[in-house]
Formats: C-alpha cells, sequence, structure tokens
C-alpha cells in the first residue's frame, strides 16, 4: 500500500519533532519547511529521510540548536559567515534573504559560509531563487568526512561535492543539481541497509576494483564512490570536485586542512539578478529557444521524451501538493525512536 501524507501536517511533525529535541522553533520550522519541500520535488534521500539524522545531530549537541551566523568579512557583493554549526537549511534561508536585495542592486551577489551543518537538499534553494527571477549557483563540501577518490587514485579525499544551478525558462525553471560522483553518500547508505546493489558499477574497492556493491564502503580500508566519468573519463569527476573546494573551502577559509569538527557543510551561493545583464525578456527568449531544442528533440525511447532538469521534479511537487506526499519506507523506521520519546506519530499526517 502507497501510503500518502498531507504536506503541511508533516511540517507541521517534523518542526515539532525538531524543536522538542531542542532547537529553536523558528529555525526548526525552516528546516522543516525545506525538508518537506525535498520529498515534495521526489529527492527522498535529501527530505525528511534526514530527519532522524538531524534529530540526533541536536540531541548529542553536534547541530547547534539557536543563534546567529558570525559576520567574518562584509562587502557590498561578497560576504563571509561562520555558521557555528546551525542546521544548513536555515542557514541557507538566511543567506537568501541577505543575498536577494544586494544581488537585485549590484547585479551579482556572493556568500560562502563555513562551519555550516549539513544543507539538505540543494534543487529546493534553487526553487525559491528562479521563482523571484534570480540565476543561482550553488556548491557544498564537507572537511569532515571523505568517499570519493581523485582519478587516478583509490583513497577518499573529496565527498561527492554538489554543484547546482537554477534559473526561469518558460512557465517554469530549470534546476541543475549534480554531484561530482556518480552516486551519493545518502543513496549508497540506504542501499546497503536494504542489501541491495546499484545497476552500475559506480563504486570501487580499496583495491580499485569498479564494483556495484555499497557494502564497499564500510569494509576496512574502505572502499570509495567512483566520480563523475568513472574510471574511463573520471578526470571529469576529479575536475568538479576541485571546482567545488575551491569554491567553498577555499573562498571560506575553512576545509580539509583544519581539525574535524563532524557533519556539516562549507558553502558558495551566489545570485545573479537576469535583469541586471540582459534583462529577464531576453534571457527568457534565448534559454526558452534552447529548452524547446531540447524538449523537441527526437528522444532514444519515443516513451520518455526528452526533459529539461528540474522538470520533472516540479510536476511532482505539483502532484504531490494536490493528492498527497509519498515517502520512502524507510523513513518511518527511522524515527521510531524519536516518536517514542517526543509523542509524534508520522501515521497522524496520513490522508484519510
Amino acid at each position: 500500500m502507497n501510503n500518502l501524507y498531507d504536506a503541511k501536517k508533516l511540517t507541521h511533525y517534523a518542526s515539532s519533532l525538531l524543536n522538542c529535541a531542542g532547537l529553536d522553533s523558528e529555525i526548526a520550522q525552516v528546516v522543516a519547511e525545506t525538508l518537506v519541500e525535498g520529498d515534495l520535488l521526489g529527492h527522498d534521500t535529501h527530505g525528511l529521510g534526514l530527519l532522524a539524522s538531524y534529530i540526533k545531530e541536536i540531541e548529542s549537541a553536534g547541530m547547534k540548536k539557536a543563534g546567529s551566523p558570525i559576520v567574518i568579512s562584509d562587502k557590498p557583493g561578497v560576504i563571509l559567515w561562520d555558521g557555528q554549526r546551525l542546521p544548513g537549511p536555515w542557514l541557507l534561508d538566511q543567506a537568501y534573504k541577505t543575498l536577494a536585495p544586494r544581488a537585485r542592486s549590484l547585479g551579482v551577489a556572493s556568500l560562502a559560509i563555513k562551519r555550516s551543518h549539513h544543507i539538505a537538499c540543494l534543487a529546493v534553494y534553487l526553487m525559491r531563487a528562479l521563482q523571484d527571477g534570480y540565476l543561482m549557483v550553488l556548491a557544498s563540501s564537507d572537511a569532515n568526512s571523505a568517499s570519493v577518490a581523485p582519478f587516478g587514485g583509490t583513497q577518499a579525499v573529496f565527498t561527492p561535492n554538489p554543484i547546482a544551478i537554477g534559473f526561469p525558462v518558460e512557465d517554469s525553471g530549470v534546476m541543475i543539481d549534480i554531484s561530482a560522483s556518480i552516486t551519493t553518500n545518502g543513496m549508497t547508505n540506504r542501499k546497503h541497509k536494504a542489501g541491495e546493489k546499484f545497476e552500475h558499477n559506480w563504486l570501487m574497492t580499496s583495491n580499485g576494483e569498479p564494483t556495484n556493491d555499497p557494502s564497499v564502503m564500510f569494509t576496512q580500508p574502505p572502499g570509495t564512490l567512483l566520480g563523475v566519468g568513472g574510471q574511463d573519463h573520471g578526470h571529469k569527476g576529479y575536475g568538479l570536485s576541485l571546482m567545488v573546494e575551491a569554491l567553498t573551502a577555499g573562498l571560506a577559509g575553512r576545509g580539509r586542512v583544519d581539525p574535524k569538527e563532524g557533519w556539516g557543510a562549507t558553502v558558495h551561493i551566489t545570485l545573479y539578478d537576469i535583469r541586471s545583464f540582459c534583462g529577464e525578456a531576453e534571457f527568457k527568449r534565448q534559454m526558452d529557444h534552447v529548452a524547446q531544442l531540447c524538449k523537441s528533440n527526437i528522444p532514444l525511447n519515443p516513451r520518455k521524451p526528452v526533459r529539461l532538469p528540474g522538470q520533472a521534479g516540479f510536476t511532482k511537487r505539483e502532484t504531490q501538493l494536490k493528492s498527497g506526499v509519498s515517502l520512502h519506507s524507510s523513513i518511518e523506521p527511522s524515527l521510531k525512536d524519536a516518536q517514542e520519546k517526543y509523542g509524534f506519530k508520522l501515521s497522524d499526517c496520513l490522508i484519510n
């Protein structure tokens, strides 16, 4: 049976659990909204699938419960924050509110955050920016862990190092959210717990052998995730990893050379005001044309027409807001302890 949940009730459920665990109520609301949006867009490893881990981080003091980022540097178009290990979704919300008026005034504004906690689903932030008529570039790394080897090597140096870009087009927008590795840690952990294997060889053993078995990430010594391009063209993923490291750790001044603090993120956000360049009409004239060339392209499979990145997410979000949110089967069991401790039930969010 495929249970469907009410999005507003899910947000209240998540914010209540986070608040009971000790997170400031205002921050908890923003984090909950961000996680639910991740599920609405179909990114179910970076939606409420993160909630149990976030709660444990709050309870263990790995995630700060209240406060504000420390402003280290503040110039008109460039800002640097120390996030003090506050929740990433809330820091990104504050960052957007800080950047938007500056980008509108200056044309471009950038902000880097060191010592953020995990930032959840990147596409959620892209969606907000493109709906306001901005082009956003967003990148994240986590110097506290490593699971991806540089091309030609066998030992992990990087995290999947996602980089994302979103911009308006047609009646919606394009949301490109990619990692420098072929797959993510979240999906690898999920498949390992379920005893499943990947369809293709997206990982590598510690000896450098390609494999589809996620259990290699939990051996000693551990295996690694393969970079985009795999063992044939993995220099592409390697290049992306280094680019993200420069945008995040390099510009923020905190990365892999520094002492580890636990699960977190170093973040880079740049907002471009389209109206400050060629103007919104000309931008859409150009990008709508390219979008149409893609969507009208003769597909390999007639039943699978070419889509724009993010198109499926927008469609899924609209459907789930109307009909209910479908959650991955692993989410409720992961929240069993928190539900028993704080007295909230995911089942109360079901659509009758």
